[in-house]
């Protein structure tokens, strides 16, 4: 077994993918935001409050107007950002803190 050829496989594989990583950094910055959309949309589900729920959810639509600039579609970017973001999250927030509390606590309605 010949410890030096794999040494310097090793050695090369991890020189090449560095190259490949320092000329394509849109790649680490696509990845770096799906991982962030992913995680924000398991928050969405697993969060016990709703105001929590929806500000994640404020979060993935962010990280899908990003994806939408890394395609090269900033138009729709910009109007993901507009209409989900500015508008939708907003109802949405609007709409939790309107809802009376006991309601969704199951408390007394003489509070």
């Amino acid at each position: 077994m010949d410890f030096n050829a794999i040494y310097d496989n090793i050695c090369k594989f991890l020189g090449d993918t560095a190259t490949y990583l320092i000329e394509n950094t849109d790649v680490i910055g696509f990845a770096i935001i799906a991982i962030i959309a992913i995680v924000a949309a398991l928050f969405v589900v697993r969060s016990k409050e709703v105001m929590h729920s929806a500000f994640y959810l404020a979060l993935v639509f962010v990280c899908v107007a990003a994806t939408y600039y890394f395609l090269e579609a900033e138009f729709v970017g910009v109007i993901q950002l507009i209409v989900y973001v500015g508008a939708i999250t907003i109802l949405f927030a609007f709409s939790i803190m309107l809802t009376r509390r006991t309601i969704m606590t199951g408390g007394d309605d003489n509070e």
